[in-house]
């Protein structure tokens, strides 16, 4: 009997040594970056029991002995496995983790703050992979930084008696940048300021800088907007040889031009715009024929005519790659020279165009096209309204033609819904500043049939291009063109989409064929409802990313075979590269190499995008600066947003959007249920959903980071707010 137990016992013992052998080896594995005394392994594995704790000398010397982990010379040890590792860009989404997206991975790695080793927001990373996940994603930890993000960061500089400090308005950047009384270059107490970092933060060390450019006093509107133009690397200004080389070029159109080109001058032509514009680059000309037909013209500036390659204009272009709209200026592609008077299709005035010209029937077909240069003379500058008048009544200016040209375009609207393209109307925001920019009131922007009427002609003629080009054949080879694509979304998201969408008692098909025409019910239903926005903005975020490519794809969202880019080149450089290319082929010449305009395409397609987030936080800069004036006021709001730290908010009545803190949330400890995108209080059971109804008040805004914390409000409270 006693040699039975002294075996059980001998075998306990083996099972105790390799259950310790293998969290040892995990542990110092999982922890590649780090060493470990053994009293740090003891106290790290946390065992209570102390036949276990007596036991771990043993097997770290055993496991070293056996080469399963190393010790270095300071005693300590560490792991010998050389871990997964992957190449990506940080997202500090807050101060306690970031994420590492990587371009080839399907999904992000999750990487806790104390493992970052000092990396910032966009710097690139290698992430060593560890043995466990955090929710559904991998986790890991930086092994280093192979290649630092932006070295110059925007902010509100604060001064101390022995140096002074810079606080990024980038909220991903959760470290202040040390600066010496020496490096202020004049700043003052709480300006705007861009610092340019000369020492990167090691271990526990703040990242150093010296300032560069004071932007202005923190809260004034010109320091603001320089901040988010400096946050987003857009140029201030263009450089003196750049204005030079377009001041030089000739305003005269010489008779050898015009003759080299189709003359609509004798045709009515007019352009439709918003009443702030400026640049006109899309004109419209419109001609009765014999058979009943009309010819509509689709008249572009000819930017490539004055903008030739190998200039410095040329680079400056391509750099920019597109003009950006902030709330109170913009920062164009092209000098003003170019933008707003030789290209500009100005009234009454002799103006280059490359145009698509239509021969259409009474039901929108096109019978006929034409492609190539053309010379113009606008008859008239219609505002949106004004157009909108002529097509209401019929009566002043071109009315009967605007009406006419109102009929087609419905006729095309209505077609192209038929084949199934999305009709995502966004409900885009307005604000009447006063002359220092103060946000006066902030209001939806309205789209009435003006605006469709230009944007459908637009886009049969970027279809049409796109069409040519792609059905014309040097050789047996397709050419090389510049398209506009829309992938279909990706099924997942899709799902996610209905189940938010059934909260708000709304249901939707999500096979692939029945996709558009189930979103477009949807989007009819919503029409009007509070929760329309929301669910909007849902839905554009689970479809693709629009992009540039030469790969000749469809269009998902305008269920257009192929589609390209060819109506805004003052604005667009790759409206430039599409007017090349299609002049090109239509002399004749011979097919360009892909690899050169793939690369020209990625670059647009980020520049877009760095555009649009540009133009987004000069926006919400705005909404932030709104809200702070009305912060004794109850709103209505729904919930368009559900996280472990807080729960968003958009406000009905001015489309601007907060978030109720969770640790602002005092009556109950609340809980993030992440499946179902809600939090539910742990005693109270009081539950906040995605589509949730509810009151709120400012509780706070944060011009700098341009955030607005709100505070629910319960409808017997809100006499105290009025």
């Amino acid at each position: 009997m006693s040699k039975k137990r002294n075996k059980t016992k001998s075998g306990k013992a083996d099972d105790i040594k390799q259950k310790l052998a293998h969290k040892i080896v995990n542990l110092l594995n999982s922890n590649f970056n780090r060493a470990y005394t053994v009293s740090q392994i003891t106290k790290k594995l946390g065992f209570r029991r102390k036949d276990y704790n007596r036991e771990i000398p043993f097997v770290v010397n055993l496991l070293e002995k056996e080469g399963k982990i190393a010790q270095l010379s300071n005693g300590s040890y560490k792991g010998n496995h050389e871990p997964d590792f992957v190449v990506g860009k940080v997202d500090h989404v807050n101060q306690r983790f970031a994420y590492v997206i990587t371009p080839d991975e399907e999904e992000d790695i999750y990487v806790a703050a104390k493992d970052l080793k000092s990396a910032m927001d966009g710097d690139t990373v290698r992430v060593g992979i560890k043995d466990k996940k955090h929710g559904k994603h991998r986790e890991g930890f930086v092994l280093e930084v192979e290649q630092h993000g932006k070295d110059q960061i925007v902010g509100r500089i604060e001064f101390s008696p022995r140096f002074a400090f810079v606080i990024a308005d980038n909220r991903k950047i959760h470290q202040d940048i040390f600066v010496s009384l020496t490096d202020t270059n004049g700043a003052k107490h709480n300006d705007k300021v861009i610092v340019k970092i000369t020492q990167w933060p090691s271990n526990d060390k703040s990242p150093e800088g010296e300032v560069i450019r004071v932007l202005g006093k923190a809260g004034e509107n010109n320091a603001e907007i320089h901040s988010i133009m400096a946050e987003f690397d857009l140029p201030f200004e263009f450089p003196k040889h750049i204005e030079e080389e377009a001041e030089a070029i000739s305003d005269k159109i010489s008779k050898k031009e015009i003759e080299a080109r189709k003359d609509f001058r004798d045709v009515l032509t007019f352009t439709i715009d918003p009443a702030d514009a400026k640049d006109f680059d899309d004109a419209i000309s419109y001609k009765p024929l014999d058979n009943g037909n009309i010819e509509v013209g689709v008249h572009i500036a000819d930017v490539t005519h004055y903008v030739q390659p190998g200039t410095a204009l040329e680079k400056e272009a391509y750099e920019r790659a597109t003009s950006v709209y902030l709330v109170d200026r913009t920062v164009p592609m092209l000098p003003e020279k170019l933008s707003n008077g030789l290209c500009s299709l100005r009234p009454n005035e002799d103006k280059l165009t490359f145009a698509a010209v239509f021969e259409m029937d009474e039901n929108g077909g096109v019978i006929n096209e034409w492609f190539g240069r053309t010379v113009i003379h606008s008859d008239r500058r219609f505002t949106y309204e004004d157009a909108q008048e002529g097509i209401e009544t019929g009566v002043g200016d071109y009315g009967k033609e605007l009406q006419t040209l109102n009929i087609l375009a419905k006729k095309l609207r209505e077609r192209r819904f038929g084949q199934g393209a999305v009709n995502f109307e966004t409900t885009e925001v307005k604000f009447k500043l006063a002359e220092d920019g103060k946000p006066l009131g902030v209001f939806p922007k309205v789209r009435k049939d003006a605006h469709k009427l230009i944007e459908e002609f637009m886009l049969m003629a970027n279809r049409q291009v796109a069409r040519f080009v792609y059905n014309k054949k040097k050789g047996e080879d397709k050419l090389i063109f510049v398209y506009r694509t829309h992938d279909y979304p990706d099924p997942e998201k899709i799902d996610t989409f209905a189940t938010f969408a059934r909260r708000f008692g709304h249901e939707m098909q999500t096979e692939e064929q029945a996709i558009s025409k189930s979103l477009n019910k949807l989007m009819t239903n919503i029409e009007g409802k509070p929760e329309e926005n929301v669910l909007m903005q849902l839905a554009i975020r689970s479809m693709a990313k629009a992009k540039y490519t030469t790969e000749a794809m469809g269009h998902f969202g305008l269920a257009f075979d192929h589609y390209s880019h060819f109506t805004s080149p003052i604005r667009r450089y790759p409206d430039m590269m599409v007017h090349r290319l299609l002049q090109r082929y239509l002399d004749g010449s011979k097919s360009v190499k892909k690899e050169d305009y793939e690369e020209k395409c990625v670059h647009s397609s980020e520049r877009e995008k760095r555009a649009s987030e540009a133009e987004r936080a000069s926006i919400k800069y705005k909404q932030v600066e709104f809200m702070s004036l009305v912060e004794d006021k109850v709103f209505d709001g729904i919930i368009s947003g559900v996280t472990e730290w807080g729960i968003f908010i958009e406000i009905v009545e001015t489309k601007c959007e907060g978030m109720v803190r969770m640790v602002d949330l005092k009556d109950d400890y609340y809980e993030f249920d992440e499946k179902n995108y809600r939090v539910i209080g742990r005693k109270n059971k009081k539950m906040y959903e995605l589509g949730g109804k509810v009151l709120v008040a400012v509780k706070n805004t944060d011009i700098d980071r341009r955030t607005i914390d709100l505070e629910f409000v319960d409808e017997k409270d809100k006499f105290f707010y009025e």
